[in-house]
């Protein structure tokens, strides 16, 4: 939910129910000023017609492992790399969503899933904290 979080969390704030509402500067409309939906509209609606009528289910399949390997080399270094881990993390949770929203992945297969993505956010997670002590050492 951290994709949407904040925009709920701002919606709620301004007071407003549709997200393409948000009042993104503070400038009045009459002035020039820009809603959320001025900013995002066009992207979610490529985005949207990309994943529901383009994107290749083998090539986003085949990007999940490469994403999931990526991390997990990224982990098994002698001093892991946190950072660049939970980027390939973040690719790998971001390729799952898109594969459940297509159904490629099936209902028995999606907790599975879920579990692969959990563990890499734990391993970051994990490397953090060690190279984080580690460093309070030297």
């Amino acid at each position: 939910e951290l994709t949407y979080g904040l925009e709920r969390l701002a919606m709620f704030i301004q007071g407003i129910d549709n997200v393409y509402d948000l009042d993104w500067d503070g400038v009045p409309g009459e002035q020039g000023g820009k809603r959320y939906g001025d900013i995002f509209h066009r992207a979610e609606v490529e985005f949207s017609d990309w994943n529901f009528n383009h994107a290749d289910m083998t090539a986003l399949l085949q990007h999940f492992r490469d994403a999931e390997a990526e991390c997990g080399k990224l982990l098994a270094l002698e001093t892991p790399l946190a950072l660049p881990a939970y980027d390939q993390c973040m690719k790998a949770s971001h390729l799952f969503n898109l594969l459940d929203a297509r159904g490629v992945i099936s209902v028995t297969e999606r907790a599975a899933y879920i579990g692969r993505v959990r563990a890499l956010a734990r391993g970051c997670c994990e490397a953090w904290i060690d190279t984080a002590k580690a460093g309070e050492a030297n």
